[in-house]
């Protein structure tokens, strides 16, 4: 694996790659790796000949009195975990890289609407920092396909929205959340949990099973939101949102359709958790 952490490096190290017409795969993380992200690299390595992660904890993304400070950064172990994985290139961009202005200076992907709901409506200006780097990093790298996980997902949404929007030439793959033994979804800030705390997490993943599986049996929207919400709280979480959506669109639901997504976030102590879960209903029923 090469590791490098300027543009110049990544450029002729891809632009090599595309003249040889290798297909290439990139994973963005912020780091502090763990199984679903690895997940997300086997799955380039199967789609693409060339493998690129990037590892930047970006700055735009934290709101005021969030954890950017405090994020795990773990960059030998990630190092170590990705060269085992096969990668073929580690970008390691420096705020300097990625802001050679400054981020309130820079200039700004925006994508309207989808960007301000849900979590957009809890973290202003995150998903304007997402779009703004992962833009970036697009530029940089110029994937053929670029990985995500489904536990982000409004997230993919809205980057598959500034692809199409964008006209950008990048097949987004979005895979199926990693979980730990108790249906926990796995992210870097499980580990912010304490022992109690992560005993309790996984009735986040149980309060959108409940709703699921009431909605498949013909229970009210409105209803199974508020009793998720009410679960939660019984639990020992401040729920921020439980919400059905359109999976594409992430329009708000009144009425049960085929297709559709429950996502939900919410804080456990200072620790903000979210996931989701993807229904789909036999012959509409």
């Amino acid at each position: 694996m090469q590791t490098v952490e300027n543009i110049a490096d990544v450029s002729g190290i891809v632009g090599d790659w595309k003249k040889q017409q290798l297909r290439v795969a990139f994973v963005p993380t912020m780091g502090n790796l763990h199984a679903g992200h690895l997940s997300l690299v086997e799955k380039a390595r199967s789609v693409a000949d060339k493998v690129v992660v990037s590892i930047y904890v970006n700055p735009m993304q934290f709101g005021e009195n969030e954890d950017f400070d405090s994020y795990p950064r773990t960059l030998d172990a990630d190092s170590g975990a990705l060269v085992d994985a096969g990668v073929d290139l580690l970008f390691l961009p420096t705020d300097e890289t990625m802001y050679p202005v400054s981020k309130k200076l820079t200039t700004q992907v925006y994508v309207p609407e989808i960007s301000e709901i849900l979590c957009g409506k809890g973290r202003p200006g995150h998903f304007l920092g997402v779009t703004t780097v992962v833009n970036k990093l697009f530029n940089i790298v110029r994937p053929d396909v670029a990985i995500f996980g489904q536990k982000d997902f409004q997230q993919v949404a809205i980057i598959r929205r500034m692809v199409a929007d964008l006209f950008m030439p990048i097949e987004i793959i979005a895979l199926p959340t990693m979980r730990e033994s108790d249906g926990l979804a796995m992210s870097s800030r499980n580990q912010y949990l304490n022992p109690a705390q992560r005993e309790a997490a996984s009735n986040i993943r149980r309060a959108l099973e409940l709703a699921s599986d009431a909605i498949k049996n013909g229970a009210d929207i409105a209803e199974e939101e508020a009793k998720a919400a009410e679960f939660l709280r019984s639990s020992g979480f401040e729920p921020e949102y439980v919400s059905f959506r359109d999976p594409l669109s992430l329009a708000q639901l009144f009425e049960v359709q085929n297709d559709m997504v429950v996502l939900v976030a919410a804080k456990l102590g200072v620790t903000r958790l979210i996931d989701n879960c993807l229904i789909t209903l036999r012959n509409g029923e």
